[in-house]
């Protein structure tokens, strides 16, 4: 019996429908759906009938050939979560504002139940971080992320004093809002925002970008995929949280060291047709591009 899960902003009418309908259609087809008992409810009322009912929680995807997934962003992440040590491909159909990791927009719905049916799409891996948090020589906190692990202040009247270290080298020291730790998927996320360069997703690399930072010299980084970052908590009242993907936190004392490297585990992103990283951002950014001349046919002689 083939098996997929869903995954669904409960909160939204619109996702509860769609998945309802995409439902139906995969046991029309003979495939079980499974959800998750924290959605259950939700689904139910929307139309979904005669679904196995899973655990919510990581690694919930176990048995499932393929997460699909109902929401933005936000609920993509908390997917990679459900497929954590899987290898459960996540496919998303955004209902949320930009859906960067989502591959499908409701209008493509009949396309996603062809692809998903036919087993035709194909998988991306995505490079993630492992973060662990140390104090007083201690390991405290172990976490990972797809998109991010920022390190940010606790208190709004009071800077986070850091020190910012690449493979045990000091590098500076800066008062800052924080500090963002992102992956290349993560790189159109809080990374963007904050000032840090896009950057392609087959590119392997680690990205470092102060949040606001009180500094002469406080330039995003890009480094090694195999560099340790590390951030220390110092000063006298200074004081942090680190978060993850924005999901999951952990308090940072005085004396805390952040340490964020390469995942140990790839997330993987289902697709459902090849398309161009460019295409995508100005799709998604909706970036002007009239009066493009681009093109086999156009090689630009002439052009001094």
């Amino acid at each position: 019996m083939r098996r997929i899960l869903l995954a669904v902003h409960e909160g939204r009418e619109e996702a509860t429908k769609v998945a309802a309908g995409f439902a139906a259609e995969l046991h029309a087809q003979g495939i079980e759906v499974c959800v998750l008992d924290t959605e259950v409810d939700a689904l139910r009322v929307a139309g979904v009938e005669d679904a196995h009912v899973v655990a919510s929680g990581t690694g919930a995807a176990a048995g499932c050939e393929l997460t699909v997934v109902f929401g933005g962003d936000g609920t993509i992440l908390r997917a990679a979560e459900l497929c954590r040590g899987t290898e459960v491909p996540v496919l998303g159909v955004n209902l949320g504002h930009v859906g960067f990791l989502a591959e499908a927009d409701v209008e493509d719905m009949q396309d996603v139940v062809r692809v998903v049916v036919d087993r035709t799409y194909t998988v991306e891996e995505r490079l993630t971080v492992d973060v662990s948090v140390t104090v007083a020589g201690e390991v405290v906190a172990t976490n990972w992320a797809l998109n991010e692990a920022s390190v940010e202040k606790a208190a709004r009247e009071r800077m986070l004093e850091i020190v910012v270290e690449i493979d045990d080298r000091p590098v500076s020291r800066w008062g800052c809002d924080g500090i963002v730790c992102a992956t290349p998927t993560g790189s159109t996320a809080y990374n963007f925002s904050a000032g840090g360069p896009i950057v392609w997703p087959e590119v392997s690399a680690l990205l470092m970008v102060p949040i606001s930072a009180h500094a002469l010299f406080a330039r995003p980084l890009v480094v090694s995929p195999d560099s340790t970052l590390a951030i220390e908590v110092v000063g006298e009242q200074s004081t942090g949280v680190l978060w993850c993907d924005g999901r999951r936190a952990a308090d940072l004392p005085l004396g805390s060291r952040v340490e964020v490297v390469k995942g140990r585990e790839t997330v993987r992103l289902a697709r459902l047709h090849p398309a161009s990283f460019a295409d995508r951002l100005v799709r998604k950014f909706d970036l002007p591009v009239a009066g493009w001349r681009g093109g086999a046919e156009r090689r630009w002689e002439g052009r001094s």
